[in-house]
């Protein structure tokens, strides 16, 4: 592994800190972000809320063309533009990446038709502020709390802090989003900073509310913003997931480290199977080739040979119950031959 790779895509090595040998950004990439923030270590504190993507994190086999393009994206201060077929392991990806180079728990934003910028910078509730106001003043009291109360970071908002050292980022499904949101990106990952508009007014108006205590997503303890503007020091590892089901704009294209996942062959397969599960290896081989066999005429995702594998595994059904219940359990994901969708 040369100097410049960090991650090293090996599933069964512990967390390292290899993150803190990158190479020094691009001049055009260096960010200078305060007050500098120390990040959450451990990526398994997400364990007790989320032990699926705990698994999929250790269990993640990644390819040698994966692996080459993470660190591309690492040295570069560039996001991961991840695109392939569901069930490829593009989410599963950003969790590998965290749990190895200990980045933290994966902050992540599920992107819909109508996710727009300011869902993943802050959430700012304004009618909340107005109500606690107008307690206050039932119970002749001084406030009803500053802006900072009722404001909370969001994830992307939140990768942008100052931290010490990069967080991890998952965009998931960015090709479900609105138009303009890819457009909407741009300015924000170019630069690595934000505006919150509602504490910079706050800030004009009163020298003490320069600095504001603000939650930051996922957590309940507060970070400091100073005059309503957040910029990063790290650059977060940002991966944005994609099905390919729709073109995005050249200007955006251009700023992202591409990568195209692909169906995983035979050997692929049978050591995801083997990541995953502890299934006897003639068994595994059969349904490997039922579902590759499969996979020639339809599409289909990985997870549904391992719910396969893991099901017929657990029922000690006979060979002909078992193949006629991964059938099931593999139907196409799309419009097959015959014409029968799923």
């Amino acid at each position: 592994m040369s100097d410049w790779s960090v991650y090293t895509g090996d599933s069964d090595r512990e967390p390292h800190d290899g993150i803190d040998r990158l190479p020094p950004p691009p001049p055009w990439r260096a960010f200078d972000g305060e007050p500098v923030l120390s990040a959450p270590r451990d990526a398994d504190d997400a364990a007790a809320v989320s032990p699926d993507r705990t698994h999929r994190a250790r269990t993640y086999v990644a390819t040698p063309e994966s692996v080459q393009l993470v660190n591309a994206a690492l040295v570069l201060r560039r996001p991961l533009l991840v695109t392939g077929p569901p069930g490829t392991g593009k989410s599963s990806l950003a969790y590998a990446v965290a749990r190895e180079l200990g980045l933290g728990p994966v902050l992540r934003w599920n992107i819909t038709s109508r996710s727009a910028l300011a869902d993943g910078l802050y959430q700012y509730d304004p009618l909340s502020r107005l109500y606690a106001a107008r307690q206050a003043a039932r119970r002749e009291t001084v406030s009803g709390g500053g802006v900072e109360d009722h404001l909370r970071l969001g994830p992307l908002g939140t990768a942008l802090l100052p931290y010490a050292r990069p967080r991890a980022l998952l965009v998931d499904e960015i090709d479900k989003s609105d138009l303009d949101l890819p457009n909407d990106l741009l300015n924000v990952l170019e630069e690595g900073q934000y505006e919150i508009p509602e504490l910079m007014r706050a800030a004009r108006h009163s020298a003490e509310d320069a600095t504001a205590e603000v939650l930051a997503d996922g957590t309940d303890t507060p970070v400091t913003v100073t005059r309503g503007r957040v910029r990063c020091r790290a650059f977060p590892f940002v991966v944005l997931t994609s099905n390919g089901e729709r073109e995005f704009p050249p200007a955006f294209l251009r700023r992202c480290v591409r990568l195209r996942l692909r169906r995983p062959g035979r050997e692929q397969l049978t050591e995801i199977v083997r990541a995953h599960l502890d299934t006897p290896p003639g068994e595994a081989e059969h349904l490997i080739n039922r579902f590759l066999a499969r996979a020639a005429d339809g599409e289909l995702a990985t997870d549904q040979l391992l719910n396969a594998l893991y099901l017929t595994g657990v029922a000690g059904l006979d060979a002909d119950s078992r193949d006629d219940l991964a059938e099931q359990l593999m139907p196409y994901l799309g419009t097959t031959a015959d014409g029968d969708g799923f």
